[in-house]
């Protein structure tokens, strides 16, 4: 009604088991657009610093999103991650950690961590046009041409014991190499090649 808005790629959305989506990151709009892309019931970890307040707290996690903190290892939030996705829940996380400013910024290695300690399937999703899409006048009045392209689901190799950073970063950088191939390649940035 508001925009050029078009999915491609639904089929590959696996109808059960645990499932982590994971999507580049240009707007507040983006969590939106995924949950009306992809056919499960999503949740998402924010920032805990936006939860302030009852009725703002309250909307969020009615709205599916759970608070992380970016500052410090969070062992409840991961203790509800597992429990989550252990009863084939659908976790979206977008990896580079905050929005970038039209084109991919490195990932933040907590992703490949979660999945590593979960072995959960991995959804890759390209969104493009969500980049003008910034103020809050502008999200509830999306215009414009959208797309989401939703990857192959894979898997990453499950590692025992302590994982070395060296490890980890290359585990991100397939997981950003997966979306990076959905997006058109002004948008890859640091994963462009």
């Amino acid at each position: 009604m508001f925009c050029d808005f078009e999915v491609t790629g639904s089929e590959n959305v696996p109808p059960f088991g645990p499932l982590v989506v994971v999507s580049n990151h240009m707007s507040y709009i983006d969590p939106s657009i995924l949950s009306v892309s992809i056919n499960r019931r999503l949740t998402f970890l924010a920032k805990d610093t936006l939860f302030k307040g009852v009725f703002l707290s309250s909307l969020l996690r009615s709205y599916g999103a759970y608070p992380i903190s970016r500052t410090r290892l969070d062992l409840k939030t991961l203790r509800w991650i597992k429990n989550h996705l252990a009863r084939d829940g659908t976790l979206a996380i977008f990896p580079e950690g905050t929005r970038n400013a039209g084109t991919m910024i490195p990932g933040k290695n907590g992703t490949a961590r979660i999945i590593n300690m979960t072995g959960a399937t991995i959804l890759p999703v390209g969104i493009t046009g969500t980049i003008d899409l910034q103020n809050l006048f502008r999200v509830v009045n999306p215009t414009g041409k959208i797309r989401v392209n939703i990857g192959t689901p894979f898997s990453l190799p499950l590692l025992e014991g302590k994982i070395d950073k060296p490890i980890l970063k290359s585990m991100t950088d397939m997981i950003m190499e997966r979306i990076a191939r959905l997006l058109p390649e002004e948008c890859r940035g640091v994963y462009g090649q």
